[in-house]
């Protein structure tokens, strides 16, 4: 299994890449109050994507006989992933458009700490 790891991280990192794309765009079409955020490949694609996002890191975990509890780095990122899902959905159904703008703002910083943690391997993430 550890021979597919390489295989599984690229894949992992690129479902990552495509997801927070998607939820840019999907993001800036709520803002804007865009009709085009009703179209169905919008909502699908991504919970598609993001579905195998989460189970390509599960295998890179178990490929790497890791587990939350004994990684605080891969803990806080899990942790992050259910803040990151909150304000993602805030920022595409509020009503409101600046809450709109501060939970999309805020979703991606949290983003941006869940790869911070990724690459440094520390909850500290970027901090480190």
């Amino acid at each position: 299994m550890i021979a597919y790891y390489p295989m599984l991280k690229h894949l992992h990192m690129t479902l990552a890449l495509v997801s927070v794309l998607l939820f840019l765009y999907r993001w800036l079409l709520a803002l804007g109050g865009s009709v085009r955020l009703q179209q169905k490949w919008l909502k699908i694609l991504p919970h598609v994507n993001d579905t195998f996002l989460l189970l390509f890191g599960v295998l890179l975990a178990v490929t790497l006989q890791m587990s939350p509890g004994q990684q605080p780095w891969l803990m806080a990122k899990l942790i992050a992933l259910v803040v990151y899902i909150g304000l993602g959905v805030m920022a595409l159904k509020r009503p409101a458009r600046n809450q709109k703008l501060v939970a999309g703002l805020a979703a991606l910083a949290v983003f941006g700490y869940m790869v911070g943690a990724a690459i440094t391997k520390s909850a500290l993430s970027w901090l480190a």
